[in-house]
């Protein structure tokens, strides 16, 4: 089954997918757009180019894991993005991946524009793993 990871922002939104047989995660698109309903036609549109059969959203939650006000609008978002695509859409536990997607581009020495360009697609590629490792 191929799945479509969303790590959703005000001004950015990641994007990842991973192949049929889950093993590989890989970064597809950072979608430029705060306009919420322009984010869902352009996911929309990948989840048909990539065949996805299901969409993970990253959920960010506070460190004592509480939801805060970030939280509610990713889950809102992603009750939209399920009725628009038709497709099962789960959330998913994304606290610090951002962090550990900065610290994987330190390590690949990643920097300045080309970072900001690309470090939300990679934290969707980490929450897609998170996921998929779960259900091993």
């Amino acid at each position: 089954m191929v799945i479509l990871s969303v790590d959703y922002g005000d001004a950015r939104t990641g994007i990842a997918v991973c192949d049929r047989l889950q093993l590989l995660a890989s970064p597809v698109t950072v979608i430029n757009q705060s306009y919420e309903p322009k984010v869902i036609a352009e996911i929309n549109e990948l989840v048909k180019k990539h065949g996805a059969e299901k969409i993970v959203v990253g959920l960010p939650k506070n460190m004592d894991g509480t939801q805060g006000e970030r939280a509610l609008k990713c889950t809102a978002f992603a009750e939209k993005l399920q009725v628009e695509t038709g497709v099962e859409t789960v959330m998913w536990d994304e606290r610090l991946t951002t962090v550990s997607a900065h610290r994987a581009l330190n390590v690949t020495n990643v920097t300045g524009k080309k970072r900001k360009e690309i470090v939300d697609a990679v934290s969707a590629v980490m929450i897609l793993e998170d996921y998929l490792a779960s259900k091993k």
